[in-house]
């Protein structure tokens, strides 16, 4: 008999973006130490590089909620936008710095916040002193910027994610779902975010619980695209 799937309707989970909801494990603790340790930087620069869904998102709220920081998109910035930035804000964050489109004006949020006495946090892929900036002065700065990387994680703080991303969806598993994924995912954030991704939305269209053979037909279906 044919089980009648039900369609899944993305209505989104709120992952919890607290300090405390924040797993600190050896990759990621000089990160977390330095965001503990605002105000009192070394400089009024911070940027936090590493892999994708490696948690520079979800520090970054944690500085926006400590510093009242506005968040702030890389598009959202331009020569035109500075002043507005700028004037309401003693700290910000912008997230992806690396794709900034316009140099002379991340230039100028550089100088601006620096004289004003402000903090801008940085999250990328690569540290700033790697980004493609070809601006003298922007690179400069840049160089200058302290830099702290997340590292790639281990078991324990594969496990750990796994945990919370079920968690922040609502959804309970097993020890054996969990130590099933450790033992065949990659060893990556991204991987992880989006395994549980498929498990939530493939359990609610198929009315099925999130089960070592569900997991499997997951990772089976990904392996052979």
């Amino acid at each position: 008999m044919n089980v009648k799937r039900q369609l899944a309707l993305d209505l989104g989970h709120r992952p919890a973006f607290g300090r405390d909801d924040f797993l600190v494990a050896p990759g990621n603790a000089e990160a977390v130490a330095h965001i503990d340790r605002w105000p009192d930087w070394s400089g009024h620069a911070l940027a936090i590089f590493g892999p994708p869904g490696c948690g520079k998102s979800h520090l970054a709220h944690v500085f926006a909620l400590r510093a009242a920081a506005m968040v702030v998109e890389p598009g959202d910035v331009n020569v035109s936008s500075v002043v507005n930035l700028i004037e309401p804000n003693s700290s910000l964050v912008i997230e992806n710095g690396e794709s900034v489109p316009d140099p002379r004006a991340l230039l100028h949020l550089f100088n601006a916040m620096k004289e004003k006495g402000g903090h801008i946090l940085l999250t990328s892929r690569e540290p700033p002193s790697r980004w493609p900036v070809t601006l003298p002065d922007l690179k400069s700065r840049l160089a200058a910027v302290q830099a702290v990387r997340i590292d790639a994680p281990d078991d324990a703080m594969i496990e750990a994610v796994l945990v919370k991303l079920f968690a922040d969806r609502q959804l309970s598993v097993s020890p054996d779902v969990v130590a099933y994924m450790l033992r065949r995912m990659d060893r990556s954030f991204a991987a992880a975010r989006r395994i549980v991704d498929l498990a939530d939305t493939e359990s609610l269209a198929g009315q099925r619980p999130i089960s070592v053979p569900l997991i499997k037909s997951i990772l089976s279906a990904s392996a052979e695209r």
